[in-house]
């Protein structure tokens, strides 16, 4: 018989990823907007996207800023302030979510290539595969610490001729707001900090639900990529 924990486990799993399906949907109209492309702000594009989530999905909070960075500013991670700059014709632009829908969390990042450098496409192509690899990697053993995890991504990016570009991997996702979850949040992240295992249950005794994130970077940290989904 299955359990009531195991009930409640199963329906906020798919309350996470019906969020993450909206926040693809959001993705899909950012893109038929044309949204992304070269001659505005970052911060012009931040906005526009706001503004489009507000309308058309209704999205009154996000659980964090709404993150566009492009060309050198894609080597930065999201607590980094870089100077906002104008996208130019051949960066790498990455966008990084954390919409809220209906008091669930999603959390998704892309990158996109505006022109034809074979290296900076390269390393976008890579950014999905390697978050398979990665995710199939967890899911062979779930119970592996995040120190663990984290490892294997930085080696998983060395591989591919990448550098790792992220202090962390992913972290914890859930009903608004996961940053409320009482505890060490070292342990909500996946990172050389994180020495438990991911199946420990959080603060409140429930199941961690992951997010992965793959932040790729060229070896003389000329330009990155970003890629986020649920774990």
């Amino acid at each position: 018989m299955t359990s009531l924990f195991a009930l409640v486990e199963d329906s906020r799993r798919a309350q996470l990823e019906a969020a993450q399906k909206q926040a693809l949907g959001l993705f899909d109209a950012i893109e038929r907007a044309g949204l992304i492309r070269a001659g505005v702000s970052e911060r012009e594009v931040e906005d526009a996207i706001g503004d489009l989530a507000a309308r058309d999905f209704g999205v009154k909070k996000h659980w964090h800023q709404r993150i566009v960075r492009s060309g050198p500013n894609n080597i930065t991670i999201s607590g980094d302030n870089p100077p906002v700059r104008t996208i130019a014709p051949d960066d790498i632009v990455y966008v990084d979510l954390g919409p809220v829908f209906e008091d669930w969390e999603a959390d998704i990042g892309k990158s996109y290539v505006l022109g034809g450098d074979p290296q900076k496409h390269k390393l976008v192509a890579d950014l999905p595969r390697l978050f398979d690899q990665v995710q199939a990697h967890y899911h062979g053993d779930p119970g592996m610490t995040g120190a663990a995890l984290y490892a294997f991504a930085q080696d998983a990016a060395a591989a591919a001729g990448w550098r790792f570009g992220g202090k962390i991997a992913g972290h914890i996702v859930s009903e608004f707001a996961h940053a409320l979850i009482p505890g060490d949040k070292a342990l909500n992240r996946i990172s050389p900090l994180n020495p438990n295992p991911m199946s420990d249950s959080d603060g409140n005794g429930r199941a961690r639900h992951w997010i992965l994130e793959i932040h790729l970077v060229a070896p003389d940290g000329s330009f990155g990529g970003f890629y986020e989904r649920l774990l």
